[in-house]
C-alpha cells in the first residue's frame, strides 16, 4: 500500500501526517510556523526537516489557507505567509523532492473529507467553516466543491463585518478565528498576557463567568456570519471544523446564538420565515484538512 505525506499549512504550525492511501495516519506531529517575515528558503527549510524524515512516500499533498490555484499548483494570497504569494508550490516542492505535489485551499480540503466520507455525504448544498487561527469556508453545491473561476469562493478573509472600522483587522470574517476569541476573553477578564485558545477553554470549561460572557459574544458574532452564508445560498447543512470544534461547549453555545437570531431578525420577529442555520461539527475534527488534501491529490 503506497504511503505519502500529507501537510496541513496554518499561521500557527505546520502540522503533517504520514499516511497511506485508504486515509490511515500512521504517524502525525507538527512544526511551529515560520514568521510572517520568514523567507522563502527558511519556510523550505522547516518542510525539508520534516520530508527527510520519510523515505518512502509516493507524493506529498498540502492543505494551506489562503487562495490556492488548486488546479496549478500556485499560491495567490497568503496572509499567514506572504513570502509564498505567486509562488507555484506544486512545482519547486516536487523539483525539491522529486515527488508528485499537490495544494488545496484548507477550508477546502476540510469539505472534500467531509463530503467523502464524513458528515456532508448525504448533503447536497452545504458548507464547511474551519476555525483556526483564521476563518476557513468551503462551499458545496450539488454535490461539488464550487471553487469559483479566480478560486475565491468563500474566502471570508475579504468579507467585512465591520466598515466603520475596516483598518482593524478583526473587522473582516476570516479573522475570527480562535485568537479572536481569545482577544474577546483578554478584554473581558482584564488580563494583560496572551492566551491561547487551551487555556481559553480551560477558563470557559470551569464557568469563568467573564469567559463564558466571551464565548457567548463570540458564537454571536460566528452565528451571524453563518446565517448570512446559509441565506445566501440555501443550505441543508453547515460543519464546523477545526481544533476548537472539538470543545462541545462551542458549538452548544453556537446552537443558542443560532437559535437567539430569531428573538431579533427584525424580519423572523415580524413572522417573515428565514430557516435558522442546521449545524454540526466536522466528522473528522482536525485530521479533516490532512484527510481532504490527501483526497484532493488522489482523486482530483
Amino acid at each position: 500500500m503506497k504511503r505519502y505525506l500529507v501537510f496541513d499549512w496554518g499561521g500557527t504550525s505546520l502540522k503533517y501526517a504520514y499516511m497511506s492511501e485508504d486515509g490511515q495516519i500512521i504517524q502525525k506531529n507538527s512544526v511551529s510556523s515560520p514568521a510572517r517575515s520568514a523567507t522563502k528558503e527558511e519556510f523550505y527549510a522547516v518542510l525539508d526537516s520534516v520530508v527527510n524524515q520519510f523515505d518512502d512516500i509516493s507524493g506529498i499533498a498540502i492543505s494551506s489557507s489562503g487562495v490556492i490555484d488548486s488546479e496549478n499548483g500556485v499560491v495567490g494570497v497568503i496572509g499567514a505567509f506572504p513570502f509564498l504569494n505567486g509562488v507555484c508550490i506544486a512545482e519547486e516542492l516536487s523539483q525539491r523532492y522529486n515527488k508528485k505535489v499537490t495544494i488545496e485551499n484548507d477550508g477546502k480540503c476540510a469539505a472534500l473529507a467531509e463530503l467523502w466520507i464524513g458528515n456532508l455525504k448525504d448533503v447536497d448544498d452545504g458548507a464547511v467553516i474551519v476555525i483556526g487561527t483564521n476563518i476557513g469556508c468551503a462551499i458545496i453545491l450539488n454535490r461539488k466543491l464550487r471553487r469559483g473561476k479566480r478560486f475565491l469562493c468563500g474566502e471570508l478573509c475579504a468579507c467585512s463585518t465591520d466598515d466603520k472600522h475596516l483598518n482593524d483587522p478583526y473587522s473582516y470574517a476570516g479573522q475570527h478565528g480562535t485568537p479572536y476569541l481569545c482577544k474577546i476573553m483578554q478584554e473581558k477578564m482584564g488580563l494583560n498576557d496572551e492566551m491561547d485558545g487551551i487555556e481559553a477553554f480551560n477558563y470557559i470549561n470551569n464557568k469563568d463567568p467573564k469567559a463564558l460572557e466571551a464565548l457567548k459574544e463570540y458564537t454571536d458574532s460566528l452565528a451571524m456570519m453563518l446565517f448570512n452564508i446559509n441565506i445566501l445560498l440555501d443550505l441543508e447543512k453547515i460543519l464546523i471544523g477545526g481544533g476548537i470544534s472539538a470543545q462541545p461547549v462551542l458549538l452548544d453555545s453556537l446552537k443558542k446564538s443560532i437559535r437567539d437570531i430569531a428573538t431579533y431578525h427584525v424580519d423572523i420577529v415580524k413572522g417573515t420565515y428565514y430557516p435558522l442555520p442546521v449545524i454540526d461539527v466536522c466528522r473528522f475534527h482536525n485530521e479533516a484538512n490532512l484527510l481532504g488534501a490527501l483526497y484532493h491529490f488522489m482523486f482530483e
